[in-house]
């Protein structure tokens, strides 16, 4: 009989659906009737009648959720498998079903297989019990769109007899937020879509307990739910989109890029996440491989001059490329890179240029180029002249940024002597590629005819430095030497001379204008000047404008006409304590003249000098000499300072001399015989103050001076008064003076304590807000006496103290006493109680505060004249 929740399929049901037998799976016995995949009804029918209720609704459970598992393939493509179709594959679909079948009854018997090893559970005062759980693992199609729970499995215990008695309790991932159970029926259901590819498991435990006691009946068991995957993602290219090069004229079949796709789906479950790869786009340039997805080449010779740049479409598929599947697609950009596969060739097979005779050496005659299809390194040239008869008057370079052969001169060119020059001129690509030489040589040629053009040239030294000598002692109009130009051109000017005085400032020589001769026009010092450096101009008679320049360096040879002197400007002291024959000074002597064989100096004292007592001179044949002493006691008190001429004589032809007088000054010296002290004044007056020491001390009371006389300014700008006179009315005045009170905060201007305790000494203190021009030293002590009275003291010393300080206000401020007394007799100062007529506060003393509260007197007080004032 049919097996209880199953509904059994009717006769028509029956004849149209397949009947599949399940022996391997159930036993003997057992087949499944599968209907049409759009109405999802599946049925069991049992042969067997000797089923257990727990082995049976086991085997239903695994049966549905397999069934289900097929089912929800076809669901996924129900709506292209209704446009799609045709009658013959619905048997195939039907097909598919069975085998889906088949695979999740080999996963059910392994299930069975782990279940029945399960180890046994001992509870403590009972017989030993078999462990009965259905199996400990299920399984879950995602994506479930129902509106009911979807059912997952049964949890069932061989002590639960079905008397109500046991409940089901469970635990884990997702446990009461997405799986619930039956606590009656050990039901499990999904509440919520699942998504594979967010979790693939989830992992659960299940307890049986005692109803009554809420004690286990069965030990915590610990099963999975595994979600199954449908086909419910698109493949992905990740790095897409892709750029890529291949080289042109590559063959066919050359690699260019691999391009992965990837499916979120199971690859372990069906075709879900099997990708094929196609092109869309891109052909017949290239092709891909279906399962790995390398693009290739599928034309041969493809050139990257008529096209550099390929757009692809590539689509990856998934179920196998199968109709149904989800795809998708990525862009690839493939760039040709170049191949040296093209010669260079002149786009001329001759070239003509005109050049001007006068163009100076390194110019540039002429710019050629041969054109490259090719680019970067492939297009890179070598110019070279292979023929012609410009050998050695120009040369070819080339430009490494524009790849033009620059034509450049070596030598002047001349057109009186050559009119005209042919060069064959070579072009070769730098790098030639073998696989492409059989298209023909990699090098062009080309003729380059340049003709030289005549101007007016102008005159031409005969050389370009003429080098010269005179004497210092020459003659003014003496010559020195003679320079000679001419006209190159064939008209063979007249030529006329003279010296640019930018380079002869001082006039020293002239030049004949037509023989070029050039004589002094000074007398020449060769110690002023050693060498003079000038420039000859020779200019055409028939045409001024063309100047030529020659160079012309003089040396002026040296006479002696200059005598000796002191090397330097000599200090020299003597000793106090100094001895017979100490040397005191070693002198040396200059001469601005240069002898050929250098300087040979004699030195001597003069005549006058020679029978002195005091020092002697050595002349040391070196040229210098030492100056030595005769006697001792030299006293700073009888003479400071001795003076000695020396002579000097010079080797000269004829020589030269001259007197030099050394000045020599007494000191006091230590015991080293360093000078200390060499001035007589020292002497006498040891305690005196030198130079500098008068000067900082002036700088000193100067410094002073100034800051008092800025301090004294200063203190008379502040006492200038800010009040105005007290006989003026200042009530017809507004003056701003933008001076905030310091509000509650401000207790600078008055001492808060004395007005809290008027009972106690008050000290003395000034405002520091204010600068008073007087000060008063002292205040007076105040003893206990009624408050009124105190209080008009306290009032009547901050006025006396306002008027005569010149810095008080009037401010823009306001100053507040918070002080009322103890036991006040007016109790209170405000204006509202002390205009009442009942009151009996006397403010007559208002009129004796002065001027500044006669208004207050005048509406206070209580004399006759005050009373309606």
């Amino acid at each position: 009989m049919p097996t209880p929740g199953w509904l059994a399929p009717d006769a028509a049901e029956r004849a149209a659906s397949p009947q599949v037998p399940i022996t391997p799976f159930f036993g003997e016995g057992y087949s499944a009737v599968v209907t049409s995949p759009n109405r999802t009804l599946y049925k069991l029918l049992s042969l067997d009648s000797q089923l257990t209720p727990c082995r049976r609704q086991e085997l239903l459970s695994q049966l549905e959720l397999c069934l289900f598992s097929c089912q929800g393939f076809f669901l996924t493509q129900e709506k292209e498998r209704k446009k799609k179709m045709k009658l013959g594959k619905v048997e195939f679909c039907h097909f598919l079903q069975l085998i889906a079948l088949f695979l999740c009854f080999s996963g059910m018997s392994q299930a069975e297989l782990s279940r029945s090893r399960s180890k046994p559970y001992f509870q403590s005062g009972r017989s030993r019990t078999k462990r009965s759980w259905v199996w400990n693992q299920f399984f879950v199609l995602e994506e479930y769109m129902g509106s009911d729970p979807l059912y997952v499995g049964k949890l069932h215990s061989d002590v639960d007899k079905g008397d109500g008695s046991i409940k089901y309790i469970l635990s884990g991932e997702g446990a009461s937020s997405i799986f619930i159970i039956d606590e009656n029926t050990g039901d499990i259901h999904a509440t919520k879509r699942l998504d594979r590819e967010e979790q693939a498991y989830y992992t659960l435990r299940a307890q049986a307990l005692d109803r009554l006691t809420n004690k286990p009946v069965e030990p915590e068991s610990e099963f999975v739910i595994k979600i199954q995957d449908i086909n419910d993602n698109e493949p992905k290219f990740l790095d897409g989109p892709y750029t890529a090069g291949v080289p042109e004229m590559s063959p066919v079949g050359t690699s260019v890029v691999q391009v992965t796709a990837t499916d979120a789906d199971d690859p372990t479950y069906g075709n879900s996440a099997r990708v094929v790869y196609s092109i869309l786009q891109g052909q017949p340039y290239f092709s891909v491989e279906p399962k790995t997805g390398v693009i290739k080449t599928a034309l041969p010779n493809m050139d990257r001059e008529a096209k550099d740049q390929y757009l692809l479409v590539i689509q990856a598929k998934d179920m196998v490329g199968q109709n149904g599947g989800l795809s998708g697609t990525t862009s690839v950009t493939v760039t040709l890179t170049d191949v040296n596969d093209n010669p260079p060739r002149f786009p001329r097979r001759s070239y003509q240029y005109n050049v001007p005779e006068s163009l100076p050496v390194a110019s540039v005659v002429a710019r050629i180029k041969a054109a490259d299809a090719d680019i970067g390194a492939n297009a890179e040239m070598e110019y070279r002249i292979v023929d012609g008869d410009g050998f050695g008057i120009f040369k070819i370079s080339v430009d490494k940024d524009s790849q033009e052969g620059i034509i450049t001169i070596q030598k002047d060119l001349d057109f009186e002597a050559k009119t005209s020059y042919t060069l064959r001129i070579e072009a070769a690509n730098r790098d030639a590629d073998p696989r492409f030489l059989s298209l023909g040589p990699f090098s062009d040629t080309t003729t380059v005819k340049i003709i030289v053009e005549d101007v007016d040239e102008p005159p031409v030294f005969s050389s370009p430095l003429y080098p010269m000598e005179v004497s210092e002692a020459t003659q003014v109009g003496n010559i020195i030497g003679t320079v000679a130009a001419h006209d190159p051109d064939s008209s063979n000017s007249p030529v006329r001379y003279s010296i640019d005085r930018n380079t002869d400032l001082e006039r020293y020589f002239n030049i004949d204008a037509n023989s070029g001769v050039i004589t002094t026009a000074k007398s020449l010092d060769r110690e002023t000047n050693a060498v003079h450096n000038i420039t000859v101009l020779a200019m055409e008679s028939q045409n001024p404008s063309q100047i030529g320049r020659g160079y012309v360096a003089i040396t002026i040879l040296d006479i002696n006409d200059n005598a000796p002197e002191f090397a330097m400007d000599y200090e020299t002291t003597v000793c106090e304590n100094a001895q017979p024959g100490q040397v005191i000074q070693k002198i040396s002597a200059v001469d601005k003249d240069e002898p050929s064989n250098g300087h040979q100096f004699y030195f001597s004292l003069t005549m006058d000098a020679t029978n002195n007592h005091n020092f002697s001179l050595k002349d040391n044949k070196d040229n210098t000499a030492s100056i030595l002493t005769r006697r001792n006691g030299f006293r700073r008190q009888e003479q400071s300072v001795y003076y000695l001429p020396v002579f000097i004589v010079d080797s000269g032809s004829p020589s030269l001399s001259s007197t030099n007088t050394l000045t020599i000054r007494v000191c006091d010296c230590d015991a080293d015989g360093v000078a200390q002290t060499c001035n007589a004044e020292a002497y006498v007056l040891p305690a005196g103050l030198s130079t500098g020491a008068l000067i900082a001390i002036l700088a000193c009371v100067l410094t002073l001076l100034v800051l008092i006389l800025l301090i004294v300014t200063m203190r008379r700008r502040k006492k200038e008064p800010l009040i105005f006179d007290e006989e003026r009315d200042i009530r017809e005045n507004i003056v701003r003076y933008d001076d905030e009170g310091g509000g509650e905060e401000d207790t600078e201007a008055f001492d808060m304590a004395a007005l809290r305790n008027l009972n106690v000494l008050r000290d003395t203190k000034t405002r520091r807000d204010v600068t008073p021009e007087i000060q008063f030293l002292s205040r007076p002590t105040f003893k206990s006496i009624p408050d009124n009275v105190i209080f008009r003291e306290f009032i009547w010393e901050r006025l006396k103290e306002a008027d005569i300080d010149p810095c008080a206000p009037p401010y823009d401020s306001l100053q507040t006493y918070a002080f009322e007394g103890n036991g006040s007799v007016a109790e209170s100062l405000s204006s509202l109680d002390s205009i009442s007529s009942n009151s009996d506060q006397n403010y007559d003393y208002l009129s004796d505060w002065g001027p500044r509260f006669k208004r207050l007197a005048d509406m206070y007080g209580t004399g006759p004249e005050s009373l309606y004032s």
